[in-house]
């Protein structure tokens, strides 16, 4: 199990097979099961709340309600803003108001539609532009703007000599896990609870879990469960309070798990936007400025909005040289559903609208638009349009040659099946017109503005069974990147034995950061290299001291042997009874907040680049889409594992096909109004194509290995490749994702 091999992960078959456990399929011992009573309107005041009938309802233990928050009433990544249970007026349909305990699911159920809410209904603020207005309501304290970064660079006043302009649309988009919203709280019996839940971020959560029930931090443990999928939507808190208060409540385990409908309002969503941007180049088409006002409705609480917005802002030109700069992002409160973290991370958002104002930018110029890319493409050394000076291989322009040479698919007639429509057959081609478009994009790795981004992570190496064995733990949240086999490959790699566990996640040792923005195998991954090192040390000072006279020695093949490979000892003879033992924290270089004023600072700790070319075919008569073929580079510093890498590309580009031609969560005045997988379309297999895909491993001087993230990368050019192909195959300008099948009809 070493690094660069494409190692089979541990959890693999038992999910083949589907023997493997998820937070869903939690059992305890007389538990009682949890119902949330959510509010049907999007905005209202609260005047009374009745419980009565609810609790007189058959195998009923407890009904809570704000009353019975014992703690602060109040989470939130970065501001504590949402309430626990809603106290005095609700924010979104959906607004958890009151909670129930009961024997049976269906009677949890039954019993929660029996509590009685009255409301005064508000006109709700469904509109961000709308929010931002004077006289509109404030829907928290402090307004309804959530964050306003600014970005001045270079001179406010630069004149082009060719000028365009464009404004876009971006719609809401579901992460869409699989497994939905649940989790196991089981009470101590002294004041104390166990949180069984599938998370991404264990140790943020027991910080606000323990502020909620107002216990020590180190009274609320919490243990990684199965997850079925997260990308982002998991960094929040859902159901874990809620659960832990009716566990407290009752003296019981309380187990909570989501449908589908509540799921989605049980969790966060992308951000849609509304992005107005001007770009001015001269004739040679070198970028001369960029003028950018980027709106994100953030919906009714503030969750990562702040740091969304700054990634937005950040990278809102590009991955190109830019000298002047003027960018405004807002993110606003609404009474629409919250938004936070979604895969990508406000780079998805901007990237729509940057590449597509390079291609409108070459048609004004009469340019290649892969040309004019290649023209202004980000080199090492070059100074983003935060002032950052960018180091380490900076491979815009060979990624985006990568895609360019590899061969295009030939055409898809003969084959009916493969055209627009699909396996229905609905065309025979007549008015079927293919597209080719590309586009590349980045973004940061790991935390920014000066967050402490760390990991911790604990190795242990002892003889079991007559054989060394490595046994590694942290807090890292394993979501299904396969974070789990990248722990074990670290640690057999360096400490050089085969036989190495990973201990589930949980709150017994330091934080480990969640398992977002790219930065796990990076930031953890450092933890465990830098432990497993120390573990080495402690080993070949033991040999040394053993044998006579000192040599030089290495671990290999789990025996330490000399500097010819030859075996001088077995570690399972060397270390006997002994146990080593070690424990270390990875610290990346350190980050700065962006200046209020000019948005000038060194943010960010490390990027990523991906680049991606896009074949379609367009039915323009029906409004028929088919999207033949992806084609990707993408530079990972350094392939841990290669086939994990892959699936990564294939998983990401999906993600973007979703949200470029199908994805959308439909809110009409507060209201979703596609709560299913019926509704809410997600590519199945018969929707994505295949995805040609070159690997670079540039490798990065400044992380572990060499590495970069890999996961967010393809999520953010994929879908912008893939609008403009649309564009190119139509002649329509297409400002608007998903496209919608009148965008495509001529």
């Amino acid at each position: 199990m070493k690094i660069g091999e494409s190692v089979r992960r541990p959890d693999g078959l038992a999910k083949v097979r589907g023997d493997f456990v998820y937070s869903s399929d939690l059992h305890a011992e007389g538990m009682l099961w949890g119902a949330t009573v959510r509010s049907p309107h999007p905005y209202a005041r609260i005047r009374s709340i009745d419980t009565s009938a609810a609790l007189a309802a058959p195998g009923v233990s407890a009904v809570l309600t704000h009353r019975d928050v014992p703690g602060r009433n109040a989470y939130g990544l970065e501001i504590p803003d949402q309430p626990v249970l809603a106290s005095d007026v609700v924010r979104y349909w959906g607004e958890a108001v009151a909670l129930v305990a009961a024997d049976h699911p269906e009677r949890a159920r039954r019993a929660a539609e029996k509590v009685r809410v009255d409301y005064e209904v508000l006109t709700p603020v469904t509109d961000a532009e709308a929010a931002l207005e004077a006289n509109a309501p404030r829907l928290h304290p402090d307004g309804n703007v959530t964050r306003h970064v600014k970005i001045r660079h270079g001179d406010p006043g630069a004149r082009a000599e060719v000028v365009v302009t464009g404004e876009y649309e971006i719609g809401m988009q579901d992460q869409a896990p699989l497994g939905p919203e649940s989790g196991l709280a089981i009470p101590d019996g002294q004041g104390g609870v166990d949180l069984h839940i599938a998370t991404q971020w264990l140790h943020v959560d027991q910080q606000q879990l323990s502020a909620v029930l107002g216990l020590a931090p180190e009274k609320v443990r919490l243990t990684m469960a199965g997850i079925g999928g997260a990308f982002g939507a998991r960094e929040d808190l859902s159901m874990q309070a809620h659960a832990c208060l009716l566990a407290l409540r009752t003296g019981r385990p309380v187990k909570i798990s989501y449908s589908r409908p509540e799921s989605f309002v049980g969790h966060v969503h992308r951000h849609p936007g509304r992005l107005r941007y001007e770009h001015g180049a001269d004739r040679d088409g070198r970028l001369v400025y960029v003028k950018a006002r980027i709106l994100l409705d953030g919906g009714a609480y503030a969750s990562s909005s702040t740091a969304v917005i700054a990634n937005a802002s950040c990278f809102s030109v590009g991955p190109y040289r830019c000298p002047n700069a003027t960018v405004d992002g807002i993110v606003a409160y609404t009474n629409n559903p919250p938004c936070g973290a979604m895969r990508g991370f406000g780079s998805v958002q901007n990237c729509y609208a940057h590449e597509a104002q390079m291609d409108k930018l070459a048609a004004a110029l009469g340019m290649d638009p892969l040309e004019l890319r290649l023209r202004n493409a980000l080199e090492t050394g070059d100074t983003l349009i935060t002032g950052q000076v960018i180091d380490g291989p900076v491979p815009v322009a060979e990624l985006l040659n990568s895609v360019k040479a590899m061969p295009l698919p030939g055409p898809s007639a003969g084959d009916l099946t493969a055209m627009p429509g699909g396996v229905s057959n609905t065309t025979h081609g007549e008015s079927v017109r293919r597209g080719v478009g590309y586009a590349v994009g980045f973004k940061n790795v790991g935390y920014s503005e000066g967050f402490n981004d760390y990991s911790t992570a604990r190795i242990r190496l002892s003889v079991v069974d007559g054989r060394p064995r490595v046994e590694v733990h942290s807090a890292a949240a394993e979501v299904g990147q396969g974070l789990v086999t990248i722990q074990a490959q670290i640690a057999g790699s360096v400490i050089g034995v085969s036989d190495v566990v990973v201990l589930n996640a949980d709150t017994r040792v330091g934080s480990a950061g969640s398992s977002s923005a790219s930065r796990q195998t990076y930031i953890t991954g450092g933890a465990v290299q830098a432990a497993a090192e120390a573990v080495c040390v402690r080993v070949l000072e033991m040999a040394q001291s053993e044998l006579h006279p000192a040599r030089d020695l290495r671990i290999e093949h789990d025996a330490v042997v000399d500097a010819s490979g030859g075996e001088i000892i077995s570690l399972a003879t060397l270390l006997g009874d002994a146990v080593i033992e070690e424990t270390r924290e990875f610290h990346p270089r350190k980050t700065h907040p962006l200046d209020p004023e000019t948005g000038q600072s060194d943010a960010h700790m490390q990027f990523a680049f991906a680049a991606h070319r896009a074949v379609v075919d367009v039915d323009t008569e029906l409004g028929l889409l088919k999207v033949v073929e992806l084609a990707t580079a993408q530079d990972v510093g350094k392939a841990i594992n290669p086939q994990a890498v892959e699936g990564q590309l294939e998983g990401g580009a999906a993600q973007g096909l979703g949200l470029a031609v199908m994805e959308e969560i439909q809110v009409k005045d507060g209201v979703i109004r596609n709560p299913s997988f019926t509704d809410y379309l997600l590519p199945t297999i018969l929707d994505m194509p295949p995805v040609r895909m070159d690997v670079l491993e540039l490798g990065d001087p400044h992380s572990p290995f060499g590495l970069r993230g890999v996961g967010e990368p393809p999520a953010i050019s994929s879908g912008p490749a893939i609008v403009a192909a649309i564009r190119q195959a139509t002649g329509r300008p297409v400002v608007r994702v998903p496209v919608r099948p009148h965008d495509l009809t001529l």
